[in-house]
């Protein structure tokens, strides 16, 4: 019977703290990107303009070899141009695992974005962005960020918009959700322990894994490029 009460009390704080992570942050995701060209609204961009967003932040969502991004990294990628040519923000802030040389995001998402036109100095990279945790803290410490656009799927906007949030990182959201990815179920069901890991690390007020220099968002981003 205690072992009942104790299982049970454990899955009513997880429920928990899961229910408060996504309804804190359901109200800042502005906007969906979907298979339909129109789905952002011009009374969407119109709020999403207002925020006068320092960087649009695109999360890492790993690669195909090391020369292409996954499906779900390319709509991400593809979600932050289209907002970057519509002056959403004048900077992207690209943020991924570059861990080893055998798995650099960096290297593809910074080929990806140069070949789409934006300008090297727009371009920020965050070369050890090895958690959505880590990315939210490291751009507000390295990066200098106080206001930002957050370009993921919407399943992890919550926790993306969260750790934005517990960084003083005024934040909304848009979600690259062009179509229906392979292994969903897998990321919603993980989705909810990585909820429950986040809210932890802000508890401890964590740092990220790795600090660094200084690189200010309203500066040059070719400093952080890595080359």
């Amino acid at each position: 019977m205690v072992l009942l009460l104790l299982v049970l009390a454990a899955f009513l704080a997880v429920a928990g703290i899961n229910g408060h992570v996504v309804l804190s942050e359901k109200p800042n995701i502005a906007a969906s990107m979907t298979s339909d060209a129109g789905s952002i609204s011009n009374a969407q961009l119109k709020r999403l303009k207002k925020l006068n967003a320092q960087c649009i932040m695109v999360l890492g969502a790993g690669i195909i070899g090391t020369e292409r991004p996954t499906p779900m990294l390319k709509d991400r990628l593809d979600t932050a141009l289209k907002l970057y040519w519509a002056g959403v923000s004048p900077k992207i802030l690209l943020t991924g695992d570059n861990g080893s040389v055998h798995h650099n995001e960096l290297h593809v998402m910074l080929k990806y974005v140069r070949k789409a036109g934006v300008p090297e100095a727009d371009i920020f990279c965050d070369h050890a962005g090895f958690s959505t945790y880590d990315s939210a803290a490291r751009a507000k410490q390295i990066f200098r960020v106080k206001r930002m656009i957050v370009v993921t799927q919407t399943y992890h906007m919550y926790r993306a918009l969260y750790d934005c949030s517990e960084n003083h990182i005024t934040a909304l959201g848009v979600g690259a959700d062009q179509q229906r990815y392979s292994g969903q179920l897998v990321r919603d069901v993980r989705e909810v322990p990585a909820r429950l890991k986040d809210f932890i690390l802000v508890q401890m007020e964590e740092p990220p894994k790795l600090g660094g220099e200084v690189i200010p968002i309203t500066g040059s981003g070719v400093i952080s490029h890595g080359e």
